[in-house]
């Protein structure tokens, strides 16, 4: 392991290899693009409108003057780094680390840093966008390094970029010292009003998010119902709370809905601070026969879900993904009064385990981890069910375990491409 001027050397020989040719204009001479009536009047609505892939021809063939950032996570660079564009890069990434000895994990972390900024500034040099930037999921439990990297990323790009962390007590820690540091913060893989509240309160991040579209998915896979509405009225509920805090507490977050599926969750979401959505539903969208007046601010619109009459609702612990109950408030009241600063990971789940609310950041065994990672992004609720049950842990808790699974899986593999292309690189020196 490097520390001190060595460390700081190989930092600043990286930042020198990013920045080379990194010219963007910053609205100087601002692109052109034409503008949407449709995507207009959201604007109108106050919703900022995000488009959630890392491809710049994807990105291309939607981008108007009302979208403002463009969203990558590790399965959307992973999707590009596995297309082969950045194989003559990562070589050339590679001679930058050789001489400083770093271990297996090291280099990880590196070329994970690397590869995202790579990418990002392309972006923000193509769209002149806001863009969030992910870190290795490895850090996702480790408070230090999550905060070294985010603050390396706001040094190469600090007018653009805005650092992805997750929900996770690692993730909750390190955003607080990082938002009291003014750099802008994308707390994601949240999927609950709970969650995004304790997020808010706790550590002020830019944004919080709903991941909507896989708790659709999570009702309609397990044949509970259509799963229709059950993500929209989750987002609505985590909008309703954002705004409290905002105007209680003076906290500026933001609420963005998140993993939308389709064309039609676009209009009935209207109104929300902010949209991030993929290119296949931002191109449906655009080519309904909507017309502008159609569409009307919906956040504070109460949904019916699309479940079965027969779903036992408390059992599932459905109200954990919008509820934010009294005891939760009381529990963050009396965590203001703590040294946060003093606080570790374990310190945090240990003082919402002692005031009632160990449900939402959970201590999960091995096991539990393995099963998750079986599963993918989608739980199988009937390995679930008896303990969510027992209210051992909420269905927001569960869906953050499994999309915190979900995208390890996804950075092992863009790892594993970029030890192919190196060892294949150094073989042919």
């Amino acid at each position: 392991m490097i520390t001190g001027e060595i460390q700081q050397d190989l930092h600043d020989q990286i930042d020198i290899f990013l920045k080379a040719g990194f010219a963007p204009r910053y609205e100087d001479a601002p692109l052109s693009f034409p503008s949407s009536p449709l995507w207009h009047r959201l604007r109108r609505l106050n919703t900022e409108l995000w488009l959630d892939t890392g491809s710049i021809e994807d990105a291309e063939a939607l981008w108007t003057q009302e979208f403002s950032a463009l969203t990558t996570n590790n399965p959307l660079l992973n999707r590009e780094i596995q297309t082969g564009r950045y194989d003559t890069v990562i070589p050339e990434m590679a001679a930058i680390l050789e001489p400083y000895n770093l271990t297996d994990r090291e280099k990880r972390l590196e070329f994970a840093f690397m590869l995202n900024a790579w990418h990002a500034m392309r972006l923000v040099e193509r769209f002149e966008s806001y863009v969030s930037v992910e870190e290795h999921t490895d850090l996702a439990a480790d408070v230090p390094s999550a905060v070294e990297y985010a603050r390396r990323y706001h040094r190469l790009c600090p007018e653009r970029f805005i650092v992805k962390i997750p929900f996770t007590p690692a993730g909750l820690l390190a955003t607080r010292l990082l938002s009291r540091e003014g750099v802008p913060v994308n707390h994601t893989l949240g999927f609950s009003a709970r969650q995004n509240y304790l997020a808010a309160r706790l550590a002020s991040p830019a944004f919080v998010n709903v991941f909507l579209g896989r708790l659709n998915s999570l009702i309609s896979r397990n044949d509970l119902g259509t799963g229709d509405f059950v993500g929209e009225k989750t987002t609505l509920a985590s909008q309703a709370a954002i705004r409290e805090i905002r105007t209680q507490y003076g906290i500026a977050t933001r609420q963005i809905g998140a993993s939308l599926r389709s064309s039609s969750q676009i209009p009935h979401l209207a109104g929300i601070d902010v949209m991030t959505m993929p290119p296949t539903a931002a191109g449906e969208f655009i080519s309904t026969p909507l017309r502008p007046e159609d569409i009307t601010d919906r956040s504070s619109r109460e949904y019916t879900t699309g479940l079965n009459p027969h779903v036992d609702t408390e059992a599932l612990r459905l109200q954990t993904l919008w509820d934010v109950t009294p005891q939760l408030v009381a529990c963050l009241d009396d965590l203001e009064n703590e040294n946060l600063d003093a606080f570790t990971p374990d310190d945090l789940v240990a003082f919402l385990h002692s005031h009632g609310c160990a449900d939402i950041l959970v201590r999960w065994a091995d096991e539990d981890l393995a099963a998750a990672r079986v599963q993918g992004k989608i739980p199988h609720l009937a390995t679930w069910r008896e303990r969510l049950a027992a209210a051992e842990f909420g269905l927001d808790a569960l869906m953050n375990l499994a999309g915190l699974e979900s995208f390890a899986a996804d950075q092992l593999a863009m790892d594993d491409h970029v030890a192919k292309v190196t060892a294949h690189a150094a073989h042919h020196v």
